[in-house]
């Protein structure tokens, strides 16, 4: 995405102190172990974020689900943010500043989040590499996200004079997001049959996001009478709930348990608007699971054991 597209977050790459992980040496020290497939991830999560503001805004509000899963001790490692970046781009931020590749380098990171736009992006296949040279164990996700200006454009280059976010239809969304969505899934396979293991996973926010705006056409999700009410602007940036839903998303692939249950979070209790009550945060939840669980690539299926107790 071009530098002039808005974020909430400076365009400088910006990670909080890598002190944070000597302050939690015991309970990190816990992590340093294999994620068993299928299974939910009991330990607190090392978690390093890099990307565009289609994604940044996910740390924050997964501390917060963190803590109100009883999660103890999961800690945000740092964010790299460039705004409309690939992912090659926090990739090459020089050596001096990349706080993304220092705290690969240390092998205290589990999880390496990122959010590509369009392939190729050869800075994806980079960031794995490192970061499973330094921890055999560490997972790295890819956010599939929702197209930006609801076109489907690998150059990212066409600005629509007009966006209609409330004029597509479900049928419409899907047969737009599906070559974007096959192409990301074909690349995770394709490296995860290069490493020999499911290194790297898909965050499903994308899909997620399609379920939620057919909801809100059918006239079924709670507090949202339109899918504009989902977006900030033309291009897509998102509101509190869209906020709310991909960070669902990321907890679930990240803990590989359900959030269902989990109370509102700060991101919408602090948006001051009464209709973003317990009933859509439960539809959120419910809609991000159904995401993730229904994703071949996710690493996740709905089990007996990763309910979250209600």
């Amino acid at each position: 995405m071009p530098q002039r597209i808005r974020i909430r977050f400076p365009l400088a790459a910006i990670t909080l102190p890598l002190a944070l992980l000597a302050a939690s040496s015991l309970a990190v020290a816990q992590t340093d172990v294999e994620v068993k497939k299928g299974e939910p991830v009991v330990a607190a999560q090392r978690v390093f974020s890099a990307g565009h503001s289609f994604h940044v805004f996910v740390p924050r509000i997964l501390n917060d689900l963190a803590r109100s899963a009883d999660i103890k001790d999961h800690i945000f490692v740092g964010l790299s943010a460039i705004g409309g970046s690939r992912v090659i781009q926090h990739w090459n931020v020089p050596e001096e500043n990349n706080k993304a590749k220092k705290a690969l380098r240390t092998g205290d990171v589990d999880v390496l989040t990122l959010s590509p736009i369009h392939l190729p992006d050869e800075g994806i296949e980079n960031f794995v590499k490192l970061a499973t040279d330094h921890n055999p164990n560490v997972r790295v996700t890819i956010q599939e996200f929702w197209l930006p200006f609801d076109i489907y454009d690998t150059t990212f280059k066409q600005r629509p004079k007009k966006v209609d976010h409330n004029a597509p239809t479900g049928e419409e969304l899907r047969r737009l997001h599906a070559p974007y969505f096959k192409s990301m899934d074909d690349h995770v396979r394709k490296l995860n049959r290069q490493y020999g293991k499911e290194a790297v996973s898909v965050v499903p926010a994308g899909q997620a996001v399609i379920a939620l705006r057919e909801k809100i056409i059918a006239g079924q999700a709670a507090g949202l009478k339109q899918q504009n009410d989902l977006f900030a602007d033309a291009i897509g940036h998102a509101r509190p709930p869209l906020q709310a839903l991909v960070a669902y998303c990321h907890f679930a692939v990240i803990y590989k348990r359900s959030p269902i249950g989990l109370p509102i979070p700060a991101v919408l209790e602090k948006a001051n608007n009464p209709q973003w009550d317990a009933e859509l945060n439960r539809q959120l939840q419910e809609l991000a699971w159904d995401a993730v669980t229904q994703h071949p690539l996710s690493g996740v299926k709905s089990t007996a054991t990763n309910k979250q107790p209600e």
